[in-house]
């Protein structure tokens, strides 16, 4: 007789299949789920080599030589069996032999997964288009094209006691500091949670400090900014099922870093930069810095600017505050409708409830046109940082800040800034400072944080990350004419 125990939840299933694969009298019995294996593997390979020779088979192990598969086992382990089993193996049975099991990997693990693998999220003109997928071995195999070294090591950790997901932490053997693989090993080791569905969720499990809006690290589907964060010295960590893998540790001017800086000249990259870092500074001040001019600060605008502001406001019958936040609410549920809609028809709500909705606000003395172009202009500015997830916390921002300004008026602001400032400081990423090379203040280490300079300026690897080997290439000499 069989051992049929450790299948009793799995046949209440109606895709869990257990047969002989003769007949009643041959010794044989092969469990699996179908809608985890190959079928087409199944009866190819592993039943015809299995039927034409069951009747010189006398143990499991006879098996191995007839089937042309390359991960097969045998085990005594029933724990391990089950486990299996729900990864896509087939079991195989000898009768009279209960306590073995033969394991056959025959995984269909390009089903259900996409076979585009273009950047949807982090678009960028120049430079490869390649991102991740929901397949885990695919995403190593991206990154074992690039980084073509054994050193490139890949640790497996499983999390989840009910998705029992697959975790990979990729870093480069010699390069990274030992403190920061230890330190995101013992994280992921120390997750005790039933389904880990994306690596998104694994950000907020093992993040320094779970108070905060800010991402502490950073999240991305583009395999090239991947491919810069491991030789760099960084972590990187895979989740099986996720196209976004993360990278640790991470400091604020990460999330402002485009791949785009390092296919442009350093000239060109520096100003984009630059322009984004100013761009997040305005699309947070701005909104606060009209609600606390007009409600305390009437002094500081010009005369030439004060007649049109006048006549903009004369007939709105809202304190500026209130103004301000009809108008920022109003956007981000543009924003929020536009994002949860089918793409064609998300872009056309954008474009048409902007132009509708605030002509008619302005028409309706809801709000100044004034202000209507400041909070546009504020929500343009968001839309240039990088990583998703800052953008959103960009967009939290400004209501504090708003809220403190109608209070306070400058004062407000300025202790806006300070409480950020504050809150900053005590960040940290895997044990990294989070305003790192700013705070702590590292004077050489600003070849590639602010701005990017040449490539013979940035061959050293970032000292905040104390990589095991600071050089990342020797620059070229100056270029000599010889003709």
């Amino acid at each position: 007789m069989f051992n049929n125990e450790i299948f009793k939840q799995a046949i209440k299933s109606v895709d869990f299949l257990q047969f002989r694969p003769v007949d009643e009298s041959k010794p044989l019995q092969i469990s699996y789920y179908r809608c985890l294996v190959d079928t087409e593997k199944v009866n190819q390979y592993l039943l015809p080599g299995i039927q034409e020779n069951i009747d010189s088979l006398r143990r499991l192990s006879d098996i191995k030589g007839l089937i042309p598969f390359e991960d097969v086992t045998v085990i005594a382990d029933t724990a391990e069996v089950v486990g299996k089993l729900t990864k896509g193996y087939v079991i195989i049975q000898f009768e009279g032999d209960d306590l073995h099991y033969l394991l056959v990997d025959v995984n269909h693990a390009s089903m259900g997964h996409r076979k585009s693998n273009e950047t949807e999220n982090e678009f960028s003109v120049i430079g490869p288009k390649v991102g991740f997928v929901e397949n885990i071995e695919v995403n190593i195999h991206l990154l074992r094209q690039q980084i073509n070294t054994p050193a490139l090591i890949l640790e497996q950790i499983t999390v989840g006691s009910l998705s029992n997901t697959k975790v990979l932490i990729a870093y480069i053997d010699g390069v990274t500091n030992s403190r920061h693989i230890e330190t995101m090993r013992q994280r992921l080791q120390a997750i005790n949670f039933d389904v880990v569905f994306d690596s998104s969720q694994l950000t907020q499990i093992i993040t320094d400090h779970t108070n905060t809006p800010f991402p502490l690290l950073v999240t991305t589907e583009r395999v090239d900014r991947v491919i810069f964060s491991i030789l760099s010295g960084q972590v990187a960590v895979l989740s099986e099922g996720s196209p976004y893998a993360v990278t640790a540790p991470s400091t604020l001017l990460d999330f402002f870093i485009s791949a785009e800086d390092y296919y442009l000249p350093w000239i060109l990259a520096s100003f984009f930069r630059v322009i984004r870092i100013v761009g997040v500074l305005f699309s947070i001040i701005a909104s606060p810095l009209y609600v606390s001019v007009l409600t305390y600060h009437f002094e500081v605008i010009p005369e030439s600017l004060l007649q049109p502001l006048i006549y903009s406001r004369i007939h709105v019958p809202f304190p500026p505050v209130i103004e301000v936040i009809f108008l920022e609410v109003t956007i981000e549920l543009l924003r929020e409708a536009g994002a949860r809609l089918p793409s064609k028809i998300g872009q056309t709500l954008g474009i048409v409830g902007g132009i509708v909705i605030g002509q008619a606000s302005v028409q309706a003395a809801f709000t100044s046109n004034i202000l209507l172009i400041i909070v546009a202009l504020s929500a343009l500015a968001s839309f240039t940082t990088p990583i998703f997830n800052m953008a959103n916390t960009i967009r939290l921002l400004r209501f504090p800040f708003i809220l403190l300004a109608a209070l306070w008026g400058g004062l407000g602001i300025a202790v806006g800034c300070m409480l950020l400032l504050g809150h900053l400081l005590r960040l940290k990423s895997l044990g990294t400072p989070y305003l790192a090379p700013l705070f702590p203040f590292r004077k050489g280490h600003f070849a590639d944080s602010l701005v990017r300079l040449s490539y013979r300026h940035t061959s050293n690897r970032k000292g905040f990350l104390k990589p095991l080997s600071k050089k990342r290439y020797t620059p070229d000499k100056e270029n000599l004419e010889h003709d």
